[in-house]
């Protein structure tokens, strides 16, 4: 003991176990560990969604179309497309209207052409509500697979009939896929999602994982995260959703397959946008030239939009907007039909043929497809 020291004074000890930090309920990994767990981790992100495309069944049948359920489910879409440019040589590409709304599978449009030629040559592409912007989104991010192949590209006027369809309203946001639409775009004036998911739109357009993820949840767990379906389900297997298979093509009908003036459907006066200052537009001059640069040969279908439904000064607008986009497919050497509208009858809404319709449609294609 050190003398210059009191008796009475303590020494100083070394530290006790219990001054030291608990890890009673903690799993300390070293190094060598970590890299184990970085390795395994990027291996399922890699390799994940391509190991589960061998596991899951997906076998497309003739007049499949994506069921209206999994309408977001884009690592789907992604598949289906690339099916169908290994066995159809001509993609029909658009919203509801070539989906089909008011229609069984076998009453769409490409239905229809397939029938007309006697063979499955057109694959039904179509994604219910997906407007032009989201159309743009769609195709270069889901549909890259579509390449050096005949596309007939649908161009739905109804996007453009007001502020509100065309995202230019500040006070409304209506989009049916906002994962799909420009993340950051201050054009889009109505979008009001906070940056945490912009950006997870953004990384799941890029990363397959994310997407194959939102996959399992549409088409498995009811459109929910797996950890939200176990708080639902405490006493089932969390493992037992995936043992099921695909939902089958969808064949059910939206609406019933009436006329539209049957319907309590009344006229319309619809404001339309100045085609220089539609975003919409613009949006789908952008899908044309991504289908273009891929090799694509592009013919595009012009409604025909339902011009008995509109008010007489409505109706003038429409066809001035029509007009010009005739105009614009001509200057760029884009092949296209813009035909006149179908009987009134044959309507079910605005934009939506009826099965009638679909076949006529078909008809005067069969004379204008290159």
């Amino acid at each position: 003991m050190d003398p210059k020291k009191s008796r009475h004074e303590p020494e100083t000890s070394r530290p006790t176990l219990a001054d030291e930090p608990d890890f009673s309920n903690s799993m300390r990994l070293t190094g060598a560990e970590w890299l184990v767990v970085g390795l395994f981790t990027l291996a399922m992100v890699l390799l994940a969604p391509s190991l589960w495309s061998r596991v899951e069944k997906f076998e497309i049948e003739p007049d499949y179309r994506i069921p209206h359920d999994l309408s977001n489910d884009y690592w789907l879409y992604d598949r289906y497309s690339r099916q169908a440019v290994a066995h159809y040589d001509t993609m029909l590409i658009g919203d509801s209207v070539i989906w089909g709304e008011y229609v069984t599978r076998q009453e769409t449009l490409s239905h229809y052409l397939n029938e007309q030629t006697g063979e499955q040559r057109f694959a039904n592409l179509g994604l219910d509500g997906v407007d032009p912007l989201a159309l743009a989104g769609l195709v270069e991010h889901y549909a890259r697979s579509v390449s050096g192949k005949n596309v007939i590209l649908f161009c739905n006027l109804l996007w453009m009939s007001s502020p509100r369809r065309d995202y230019q309203d500040p006070e409304h946001f209506d989009s049916s896929h906002p994962r799909l639409i420009p993340q950051f775009s201050r054009r889009i004036a109505g979008y009001k999602e906070d940056y945490s998911y912009r950006i997870g739109a953004l990384v799941e357009q890029r990363v397959p994982f994310n997407s194959w993820t939102s996959h399992l949840q549409a088409a498995y767990y009811n459109q929910t995260d797996i950890p939200s379906w176990t708080l639902e389900h405490p006493y089932e297997n969390p493992v037992q959703p995936l043992t099921r298979p695909l939902p089958p093509s969808d064949n059910s009908l939206r609406h019933p397959p009436i006329p539209w003036f049957k319907s309590g459907i009344a006229k319309q006066d619809f404001p339309w946008i100045e085609l220089e200052t539609s975003l919409q537009w613009q949006a789908f001059r952008r899908t044309v030239d991504i289908l273009q640069r891929r090799g694509n040969r592009v013919f595009v279908l012009v409604g025909p939009f339902n011009e008995h439904m509109l008010e007489p000064a409505s109706l003038q607008r429409y066809l001035k907007m029509k007009s010009e986009i005739v105009n614009w497919l001509e200057e760029a050497k884009v092949p296209h039909h813009a035909p006149p509208a179908l009987a009134s009858d044959l309507y079910g809404d605005a934009s939506h043929p009826l099965a009638a319709g679909y076949a006529e449609l078909a008809r005067q294609l069969k004379d204008c497809l290159p």
